[in-house]
């Protein structure tokens, strides 16, 4: 084989390899320079990251590649519209989607947090601490920090007949969302639509049965929580009934069209008979598909595919109102909400497979007049659709991503019925008791944990910086109150009150997404401070 000039070369064996392009632009960092390398490209998403912590934070516009404006201070969000080209600033975006994945909640703080343990790892690293020490130094330190935090810890009672300890939970993480201008509204709307869909013996929450629907028009106060489910669709036909009460529905994965041959022949119409014989029968076929529909019972077909002019038509004359091209997973909703059945062909279709609904009925909305149909009433009052509304589309869009935070956060109070309190609070309680034991350590870990400590601090930092407050002034105060009065409750006043008890104000946070955020954070940073070996364009570095 003929090898071309420059681009193989060969081993001793004669055995051909390829040579890796701009080799001499490429450079190779090992040890502590490879960490530091890391830790740098971390710190940056940190601190764009940090201005947008609490209920004072800065909302960031993302413009993506085709020219759609995202405005939002969702951690998750943010990260995941960043153009990240560093290999540890994608673990970053990956550390604030797991945080979003199993809690959604808290995933700014968490990417806050990392950035911080990276930056006290930094000073370590140049005082000659191994990597290894550091990392398991804060391993312990974390684990020490969760013991903590489940000391603090408070039983966090509610009821379905006492709904206002959720309402609390969901008002603290919505503090720093756009929806404030309808703050409390939304927040009963989350955890009424968790508690609808919530088994509280088993202390378990589907999500699959909680369905957001956006529409633009009107105003954000228009929002609502309708107990059923919410198709943005309307009748099929114009003349069709729009309010239908006592609705037995057919729920059909069939189309309203004439069977098609399925072998390779074809039919040639060559005369008009042949024509009229065709239409004759195609009217035929739509005429007993609708006949046997209504034999079941039906009074309302849901179909996912579509039918042609003809089809509507006798769906008119028979009474038949029905809706066409409805998705696969508003079909399934459907199926669940009226314990109806979803027919794959009109011979199995019977009485017992129609679900149940008290009304349906079509919604009309702004001057445009959007329609969209409504099923209430439903046999399995279980299902719930959140009906946002707003001025434009970057407005709902950040409600949904508001609303969806609020739902599980308060998720989280069911799972685990127990709260810190929220403005840093926790964060320096957990401080304090992690520089308290590290007194008590004779090893060099006792480092790693005083870097700890000192990390945990910047949350409150954070808020009290976004909030144009004095950083350090009001920590060293907090610090030393919470020291002398015993009181883990005392955080940052971000809402400038004049009152710094974070009970008072009822600003509470789920204890498993704070252990949950300082767990991810510090595995993150093992990770990173185990890598030691890179190689990286030069004139990314």
């Amino acid at each position: 084989m003929a090898a071309f000039p420059g681009t193989f070369a060969f081993d001793e064996y004669g055995r051909p390899f390829i040579i890796l392009r701009d080799q001499d632009k490429q450079k190779r960092l090992t040890g502590n320079d490879a960490i530091k390398s890391h830790i740098l490209a971390a710190k940056q998403i940190a601190n764009t990251l940090r201005t947008s912590l609490g209920p004072k934070g800065l909302d960031k516009i993302m413009v993506s590649p085709d020219g759609e404006v995202t405005a939002t201070n969702d951690g998750a969000t943010i990260l995941k519209l960043m153009d990240v080209d560093h290999e540890i600033g994608k673990l970053m975006v990956q550390l604030s989607q797991s945080q979003d994945d199993e809690i959604g909640d808290g995933t700014t703080g968490v990417v806050v947090l990392a950035g911080a343990l990276l930056e006290q790892a930094e000073n370590l690293l140049d005082r000659g601490i191994h990597p290894i020490r550091i990392a398991d130094g804060f391993e312990l330190a974390a684990q020490c920090a969760v013991k903590h935090l489940e000391s603090i810890a408070e039983p966090f009672k509610f009821s379905p007949d006492n709904k206002e300890p959720l309402i609390r939970v969901a008002l603290t993480t919505l503090g720093s969302k756009i929806v404030n201008k309808c703050h409390r509204q939304m927040a009963e709307i989350a955890v009424d639509a968790i508690l609808t869909v919530a088994d509280l013996e088993q202390k378990d929450v589907n999500f699959e049965l909680i369905k957001i629907e956006q529409k633009v028009g009107g105003r954000m106060e228009d929002s609502a929580l309708i107990k059923g489910v919410v198709v943005d669709k309307t009748m099929s036909h114009a003349q069709m009934p729009k309010v239908l009460r006592n609705v037995k529905l057919a729920i059909l994965t069939c189309p309203f069209e004439p069977p098609k041959p399925k072998t390779k022949h074809k039919l040639d119409v060559t005369s008009a008979e042949d024509y009229k014989a065709l239409r004759a029968y195609e009217q035929e076929k739509f005429t007993e598909m609708v006949q046997q529909v209504k034999n079941a019972g039906a009074t309302l077909a849901i179909c996912q595919w579509g039918f042609d002019d003809e089809a509507n038509h006798l769906l008119l004359q028979h009474d038949l109102p029905a809706v066409r091209w409805v998705g696969g997973p508003e079909i399934e909703l459907i199926a669940i909400a009226t314990g109806g059945r979803i027919v794959p062909r009109f011979e199995e279709l019977t009485s017992e497979k129609l679900g149940k609904a008290g009304l349906v009925r079509e919604l009309a909305f702004g001057t445009a007049k959007d329609k969209m149909l409504v099923i209430e009433e439903c046999q399995n009052s279980k299902a719930v659709t959140i009906l946002l509304r707003g001025g434009n589309q970057m407005v709902v869009a950040e409600a949904k991503r508001s609303i969806h935070d609020a739902l599980c956060a308060v998720r989280s109070l069911i799972r685990d019925s127990r709260i810190v309190y929220g403005g840093g609070a926790a964060e320096i309680s957990c401080s304090l008791a992690v520089a308290k034991e590290a007194d008590q350590l004779s090893t060099l870990e006792q480092y790693a944990f005083r870097a700890f400590s000192v990390a945990l601090e910047n949350i409150p930092l954070a808020l009290a910086e976004n909030s144009g407050l004095q950083p350090i002034e009001t920590l060293s105060e907090l610090k030393a109150r919470q020291v002398n009065e015993s009181k883990p409750s005392l955080g940052v006043d971000c809402m400038l009150t004049g009152n710094s008890d974070m009970k008072d104000h009822h600003v509470v946070e789920s204890l498993h997404s704070k252990k949950q955020q300082i767990i991810l954070a510090t595995q993150l940073v093992k990770m990173i401070l185990k890598i030691d070996d890179v190689r990286s364009s030069a004139d990314r570095m």
